[in-house]
């Protein structure tokens, strides 16, 4: 029965998946709330609770997304849902276990599958970055999982010095596109060195340094790290990720990096726009210009905005302050926490997707420090 399970439940999850995007975009309206932006995004974050792990969205994304959770699990410890966060990655890493591997999401009758499709770069790093965080207490059969998890991840996706292998056709944030070993992965793998050594995992040999010196030799352009190695265009994912991950940690390259978002006006009109050049990357079938205009070009994703937020008061930058109150009139203005905006302002709507609402990524916006 475990295995038919195996086999079956990726495609139940897909198709379950494919079903509720459908559903949202042609016979569901948003959901709006009443309050300031603080009280909207408390009211999500309570209803994505629903006593055994956090939903993604209050749309089409009702399942678990370990990418999108991630993303979220310190700012969720930060906000005092530290239990919360436990049960969810109990109930998420029991569901693996099951599966016999990690994938992107689970849904919630326990299936476990990819989307869009390809396996992930980013979801172990995630899992392991949120057992960090959150101080998560691992047993042994969890440990033994997650070990022999490292080793077929060196395997599949490493080469002998650790750094990623060329020509991988994986899945990551920018999920849209096919990168070249993007910024992001590299950043991603990076942390997850340093979350082994301080979870006390085998199987993993590679030390987080490498990881620094990939970044600054082969992406790092003076201004800003490239979106990966074939394309020096400015992406959010790749930009900001080793900073927020604090796999680099240098004031003065973060400062570059934040000057580049003010001078081409990434940040307008509030935080913040995916990138440029959209049209450089190769995209994946039913993601491309054709069926999903610019939606991860000029389109503004909320997710990208609230990194973006946190690395600034980090530093304090002395723009925050103007950048944060941008956030809050979005959130106002929309009664809810939605996934992109177009450039224009409006909702991303187009013939085969709508943005969702309702995202968990309000968290990481909840824990930022409010300014009046």
């Amino acid at each position: 029965m475990g295995t038919i399970k195996r086999n079956i439940g990726p495609i139940i999850g897909v198709l379950r998946a494919e079903y509720r995007q459908l559903a949202n975009r042609y016979f569901r309206r948003v959901q709006r709330f009443r309050g300031t932006a603080k009280e909207i995004g408390e009211q999500i974050i309570e209803r994505l609770w629903a006593g055994d792990f956090y939903r993604t969205s209050l749309g089409h994304f009702d399942f678990f997304w370990m990418r999108d959770f991630g993303t979220v699990a310190k700012s969720l410890v930060d906000l005092g849902h530290t239990t919360r966060v436990h049960y969810t990655l109990r109930w998420a890493l029991r569901q693996y276990r099951k599966a016999g591997r990690i994938t992107t999401c689970i849904d919630k009758a326990g299936n476990a599958f990819n989307a869009p499709g390809r396996p992930s770069i980013d979801g172990l790093p995630w899992l392991l970055h949120s057992l960090r965080v959150s101080g998560y207490v691992l047993n042994n059969a969890e440990k033994t999982f997650l070990s022999h998890q490292l080793q077929e991840y060196c395997d599949n996706y490493l080469d002998k010095s650790g750094d990623l292998s060329p020509g991988l056709r994986i899945a990551e944030m920018r999920d849209a596109v096919y990168y070249d070993r993007s910024a992001y992965a590299i950043s991603l793998i990076g942390r997850m060195a340093y979350c082994v050594q301080k979870l006390h995992l085998p199987g993993f040999p590679f030390a987080p340094d490498v990881y620094e010196t990939i970044l600054k030799d082969h992406y790092w352009n003076g201004q800003y790290f490239n979106a990966d190695r074939s394309n020096d265009a400015f992406s959010s994912d790749s930009a900001l990720m080793p900073f927020f991950l604090k796999v680099i940690e240098d004031k003065a390259m973060i400062e570059k990096t934040l000057d580049v978002i003010h001078k081409k006006k990434f940040n307008m009109p509030f935080p913040l726009r995916y990138g440029e050049r959209d049209h450089d990357f190769k995209h994946r079938f039913g993601m491309g210009h054709w069926m999903m205009p610019r939606y991860t070009g000029d389109t503004m994703w909320t997710w990208h905005g609230t990194f973006y937020l946190h690395i600034m008061q980090r530093i304090k930058h002395p723009d925050y302050a103007l950048n944060y109150k941008r956030f809050v009139r979005m959130i106002e203005k929309q009664g809810t926490y939605p996934e992109l905006i177009n450039a224009s302002g409006k909702w991303y709507d187009t013939p085969i997707y709508r943005a969702d609402p309702g995202m968990v990524w309000v968290a990481l916006f909840l824990a930022l420090p409010e300014v009046k």
